[in-house]
C-alpha cells in the first residue's frame, strides 16, 4: 500500500465522517423546516454566526455520539512501526492508514481525536448544567431576600474565586487530595442541588394541586435519590452506599474527580451572574404585580424571575461550556485527573508537544479540535445573544 497525498487524505477523512455529515444536513433540513415553532433555537437560525457555530459544535456533538463508526483503529492500539509517522501512511498489515499519522507511541492519531471529542462532550455540558443547577438554587434566594444569607453567600462564592483556577484545580485533583475523598464529599454536596431545584420547581407550580405536587414530588425524591445514590457511590471507595449490583451508573474515580472539580469551580461564577440579574429583576412591575397577587417567594423566582432571566443564562451556559473545555484540556495537558492513556485532548496535546519539532501533527491535530469546538461555543453564544435581544 502507498502513501496517501493530501487530497486523498481529506476524502478518506470525509468519507470516514459521512455519518456526522448526515446527522448535520437533518438537523439543519428539520430545524430550518420548522424554525418557526422552535422559539429562541429557531431564531437562532436566523443569525448566520449563530448557525456556523451550531454547525462547529454539532459536529463534535455528532462526532462524540458516532465516535465508534468514525474511528478506523483502537484508540489505545500501538505499533511500534507506526511511531511519530506521516499522515497517510499505511500500517504494516496492510489493513488500512494512519489517516493523520501516529504519534509517539505509534498510535493513531485520527482515532483519539475523534474519541476524545467523547469525553469533552460527556464531561464538560452535563458538569456545566450541574453548576448552573448549583448557582441558580444559591443566586435566586440571595439576589431576591438580600440581608444576611447575600452576605454570607456571596462572602462564600468570592472566597471561592480568590483561588486561582488551576491552583484550585490541582489542589482538587492531586493523589494527597484524592486520598482523603474530598472531591467525593464535594460530590455529596453539589449533586444534591438539582434534586433540590426539582423538588422546589415543582413545589412552587402546583402547590394549590397537593395531591398531584405530592405524587410528582416523591417520584421526583425516589427516583432522582437512587440515581444520586449510584452516581456519588462507588464500590471500594471511601463513599460506597449502594451495592455493586444496585449501582447502575459507574463513574471512574478519575473521571468523578474532574466533574467534581469543573462544577465547584464554575458554580460561584454562575451564582453571581443569577444573583445579579435577580437583584435587577425584582424592582421591574410584573414582580411587584405577583407580590401584590399573593404569589409565594419560590413562585415568583422561578416562575417569574428566571424565565426573564434566561436569555443572559442560555449565552452564559454556551459560554461557559467552552470555558470548560478548556479546563478539561488545561488538566488533560498537565496529567492531572485524567487517566495517562485517555484520548482527550489535553493530554494528547501534552504527549505530543514533546517532538513538536520532528513530528508536529500529533499535537496540532487535537489543538486545532479544541480551539474549533471553542470557536464554535464562542460563534454560537454571540448569535443567541443576537437573537435573545431581539427577543
Amino acid at each position: 500500500m502507498e502513501e496517501l497525498g493530501w487530497g486523498a487524505i481529506t476524502l478518506a477523512i470525509m468519507k470516514q465522517f459521512l455519518p456526522v455529515w448526515i446527522a448535520l444536513v437533518v438537523t439543519f433540513v428539520a430545524s430550518i423546516r420548522y424554525k418557526r415553532r422552535l422559539g429562541l433555537y429557531g431564531k437562532l437560525f436566523d443569525s448566520t454566526i449563530g448557525m456556523i457555530g451550531f454547525a462547529i459544535v454539532m459536529f463534535w456533538v455528532f462526532t462524540a455520539l458516532f465516535s465508534d463508526l468514525v474511528v478506523t483503529h483502537d484508540v489505545l492500539a500501538q505499533i511500534s512501526q507506526m511511531k511519530n509517522k506521516l499522515p497517510g501512511t499505511p500500517t504494516p498489515d496492510g489493513m488500512g492508514w494512519y489517516l493523520l499519522g501516529g504519534d509517539h507511541l505509534g498510535r493513531d492519531v485520527f482515532s483519539r481525536v475523534v474519541e476524545g471529542s467523547r469525553v469533552v462532550i460527556q464531561i464538560a455540558p452535563v458538569a456545566t448544567l450541574f453548576a448552573f443547577m448549583v448557582g441558580v438554587t444559591l443566586g435566586l434566594p440571595a439576589g431576591y431576600y438580600g440581608g444576611r444569607l447575600d452576605t454570607g453567600l456571596s462572602f462564600l462564592a468570592n472566597l471561592i474565586l480568590a483561588f486561582p483556577v488551576i491552583l484550585l484545580f490541582y489542589l482538587l485533583v492531586t493523589p494527597e487530595i484524592v486520598e482523603t475523598g474530598l472531591p467525593q464529599y464535594l460530590a455529596i454536596i453539589l449533586f444534591l442541588f438539582p434534586i433540590v431545584f426539582l423538588l422546589v420547581l415543582v413545589n412552587s407550580r402546583f402547590y394549590v394541586v397537593p395531591e398531584f405536587r405530592n405524587k410528582v414530588m416523591i417520584a421526583i425524591a425516589v427516583i432522582g435519590g437512587y440515581l444520586y445514590l449510584s452516581l456519588v457511590g462507588e464500590v471500594g471507595t471511601k463513599v460506597a452506599v449502594l451495592p455493586n449490583s444496585l449501582d447502575l451508573i459507574h463513574v471512574p474515580g478519575n473521571i468523578l474527580i474532574v466533574f467534581v472539580s469543573v462544577v465547584f469551580v464554575n458554580s460561584p461564577t454562575v451564582f453571581r451572574i443569577v444573583r445579579g440579574i435577580t437583584l435587577d429583576i425584582k424592582t421591574r412591575d410584573y414582580v411587584s404585580a405577583a407580590q401584590t397577587r399573593g404569589e409565594r417567594p419560590w413562585y415568583i423566582m422561578l416562575w417569574e424571575i428566571l424565565p426573564n432571566a434566561r436569555g443572559p443564562l442560555i449565552v452564559d451556559f454556551c459560554l461557559r461550556i467552552g470555558y470548560t473545555t478548556i479546563l478539561l484540556g488545561t488538566l488533560g495537558f498537565f496529567g492531572l485527573g485524567l487517566s495517562p492513556e485517555s484520548p482527550d485532548w489535553g493530554s494528547t496535546i501534552n504527549a505530543g508537544r514533546k517532538l513538536l519539532t520532528i513530528a508536529p501533527h500529533p499535537a496540532i491535530v487535537p489543538a486545532l479540535a479544541l480551539m474549533s469546538l471553542v470557536l464554535g461555543l464562542n460563534l454560537l453564544a454571540d448569535g443567541l445573544r443576537e437573537e435573545s435581544l431581539k427577543d
